[in-house]
């Protein structure tokens, strides 16, 4: 799927937003500035997070209080050993009836449960063009990809 705008990309996470459930992690790929806290945005939006999300790049996560469940959102970029994903706890945050949101989340997927949804962003012709490609791994969103593509006009593209 293709969007314009930063706004429209929060859009598609809003909807992907609607199809999550607690205990979701959902890997956020793409260079710098392709627009993953963007998508974050609109995500912990849908799921009614009021504050401002913002880039975990120094921080290395963020959690986020929201009507429906809370979001972690954690960016790997810094990380510089595998075995630094340990620290992050992400098993907790996992079962803290929360979703999971990982910036760079490929450069550490052999430290993951196999169960994730990829969602890679790349830069279009525009300057605020972007396009969104959704891969379901493991049987959690796989279970979802007819709703995927119901609501996002099919998996590959979300």
């Amino acid at each position: 799927m293709e969007t314009a705008n930063a706004a429209e990309t929060q859009n598609v996470a809003a909807l992907l937003a609607a199809l999550s459930k607690p205990g979701d992690l959902i890997l956020l790929l793409g260079d710098l500035g392709a627009g993953k806290t963007a998508f974050t945005q609109g995500f912990g939006r849908a799921l009614g997070v009021t504050q401002p999300i913002t880039s975990p790049t120094f921080t290395l996560a963020q959690q986020y209080e929201g009507d429906a469940m809370r979001v972690h959102h954690l960016d790997v970029y810094r990380l510089e050993q595998l075995d630094e994903v340990t620290d992050l706890g992400l098993p907790e945050l996992l079962d803290d009836n929360a979703v999971v949101l990982i910036e760079w989340g490929d450069a550490i997927v052999p430290m993951l449960p196999a169960d994730y949804l990829e969602v890679r962003i790349t830069f279009g012709e525009g300057d605020d063009d972007r396009a969104l490609e959704c891969t379901p791994v493991g049987p959690g969103w796989s279970a979802r990809k007819a709703a995927i593509v119901r609501d996002l006009g099919g998996v590959g593209e979300c």
